[in-house]
Parts: C-alpha cells; sequence; structure tokens
C-alpha cells in the first residue's frame, strides 16, 4: 500500500508539473506554404513565433534571432515555418519589414528600394532588439536578399560589434545574372536603361542585387566577410535566382559554406523553397546551437523546388 500511495503522488506531481512547463514554453503553430501565401495578404507584420518583446534570452540562447525577408515579399510569407521552428526551441525570435516604396503594395512587397538604406533599417532594429532583451548581440538568420544585405550592416554601419551568428540562406551575395539576363542586357546595351528604370520606380534593390553592379563591387572590395562574425552560408543547386548559384558562397576563415545537394543528393529544393527545407532548418538550428562541424542533416521534409 505504502509504495501504491507513492506512485500515485510521484503521477500526481508529474501530471501537476507538465502544464506548467507549457506555459513557460509556449508552442507556436509551424505553418509552411499555405500559411505564407495566405499571410502575404493578411498578417503581412506578424508571424507566429516572432516580436514576443517581453522575451528574455535564456543561458542556451543568449542572442537573440532577426529574421530578415527576402526581396518582393514580407515577414509574414517569409518566416511561417522558421520562425515559430526558432521560437519552439527556446530562442527569442524577431523580425521586420524593409525596404518598402512606392510599388510595395501597402507594406506587402519588401526589399525594393537600395540596399543601403534598408541596412540602415535594420540598424534601427538591431538597436531596438538589443534595448528590449538586454543581450549584448543579436544573430541573424536572411534569406536571399535578406542574406545579402546584412554584410552592409556588418561592413559599413558598425554591425559586427553586434552580431554573432549570421546564417545567409541562398543570399544573393556577389549579385545574380538572373540566369543570364543582366548578361544578355549588358551585351545589348540595354542594363543601363533598365537600370534606369528601376531608379525612376524605387526597384533599387534590384539593381543593387545585379551580378557586377557598383554596389555589389563596392561591398566586396575589401573582402567578404569582417571578424568576429561566424557565418553560414546555406545554398542550392538547384537556385534559379541567383545564378550561378555558387555567386552566394562567401570566402573567409570564419565562413561555413554548405551546398544542400553535398548533403541531401536528392534534394530538389529551389531557391524559394529553402525557407520551407527540413534541411535547411535543421541547419539553422546547428549553426545557432552547437555548431557541430561534422553536422548532417536528416534528408527528408524537403522544401519546393522553386
Amino acid at each position: 500500500m505504502r509504495r501504491l500511495l507513492v506512485a500515485v503522488a510521484a503521477l500526481a506531481v508529474a501530471v501537476t508539473a507538465v502544464p506548467a512547463a507549457r506555459a513557460d514554453a509556449p508552442r507556436y503553430p509551424v505553418g509552411g506554404l499555405p500559411e505564407a501565401v495566405a499571410n502575404f495578404f493578411t498578417s503581412p507584420d506578424a508571424v507566429a513565433g516572432a516580436n514576443d518583446w517581453n522575451c528574455e534570452p535564456s543561458a542556451g540562447h543568449t542572442e537573440p534571432v532577426i529574421l530578415v525577408h527576402a526581396t518582393t515579399i514580407n515577414l509574414g510569407t517569409n518566416w511561417t515555418r522558421i520562425s515559430p521552428t526558432l521560437a519552439n526551441e527556446g530562442h527569442c525570435v524577431f523580425a521586420f519589414n524593409y525596404g518598402m516604396g512606392p510599388l510595395s503594395f501597402l507594406g506587402r512587397v519588401g526589399g525594393l528600394t537600395d540596399v543601403a538604406s534598408s541596412a540602415e533599417e535594420l540598424d534601427a532594429f538591431v538597436d531596438e532588439v538589443l534595448a528590449a532583451t538586454g543581450a549584448e548581440k543579436v544573430d541573424l538568420v536572411g534569406h536571399s536578399q535578406g542574406g545579402m544585405m546584412p554584410n552592409h550592416y556588418l561592413k559599413r554601419l558598425g554591425g559586427a560589434d553586434t552580431v554573432d551568428d549570421f546564417v545567409a540562406l541562398a543570399p544573393t551575395n556577389h549579385g545574380t545574372t538572373q540566369n543570364g539576363l543582366v548578361t544578355i542586357g549588358e551585351n545589348l546595351g540595354l542594363l543601363g536603361l533598365v537600370n534606369g528604370f528601376f531608379d525612376l520606380v524605387g526597384l533599387q534593390g534590384l539593381k543593387d542585387q545585379e551580378a557586377g553592379s557598383d554596389f555589389q563591387e563596392a561591398l566586396f572590395a575589401d573582402g567578404d566577410t569582417v571578424p568576429g562574425v561566424d557565418y553560414t552560408v546555406i545554398a542550392t543547386r538547384l537556385d534559379t535566382v541567383v545564378t550561378p548559384y555558387t555567386n552566394s558562397f562567401l570566402d573567409g576563415e570564419n565562413v561555413t559554406n554548405i551546398e544542400l545537394q553535398d548533403q541531401c543528393p536528392d534534394s530538389p529544393v529551389g531557391h524559394t523553397g529553402v525557407a520551407f527545407d527540413g534541411p535547411t532548418i535543421q541547419n539553422i538550428l546547428n549553426a545557432l546551437g552547437p555548431d557541430d562541424p561534422d553536422f548532417q542533416p536528416e534528408c527528408a521534409d524537403y522544401g519546393p523546388d522553386f
């Protein structure tokens, strides 16, 4: 009888402890592409898991994570899977919209204005996050332009002092030829005309991401990286937006370049798909956590092929 009473008491303690633990660590719903499409229209400036301004960094995750979205979308669209996943793992997650211009469709289409100005928006947002959380540094996770633009913040705005880890997903580092369109336009003498149009309608962000652009040449003229920041670049061989896809990679002693098909040869994931890709997310968690150089993700749960 005594053993039975002890067992019942232990079970009661365990049962009552579970709700308390869950209350301290809320589980956010992890979305995917359907939620991303819906959020473009209905929730462009909010996504599950992000922007809890009362979040306190834990001993295991001392740096808040700031998510930096891609060109022509917004935080609500880009981060439906990654934001709640990181938050559920105990990270304080924050996200913002940047690069909004005249063609931004009421704050839904971001990353349009010049990259240097967008980096200044990142600078201001980092200050807000540091002030709210009391942290000394942040980690950055960016997609496409969001994986390239922070380089200007790090190299030209003093951001290296406030960033620990920078994880870039299919970034437009070193620009893109857009499957040769930039090269064709240059050879035909039309690129200047196109770029003039971009300037006229507030699409300098597109011009700045062209391979060989003045912005790209100036940004990386003194090297790809800065000391004090750990860089992880995750790229897909099947990228049809950043072309050649190897332009995503950075050169430096503090860089880990990951080609997803080297880890998972059957991966079909494309440029957009990396934001919804299981192996990509596993690599992000490793980069922000144990940072195991021999890490191998489970090759399953792939993102879409576009």
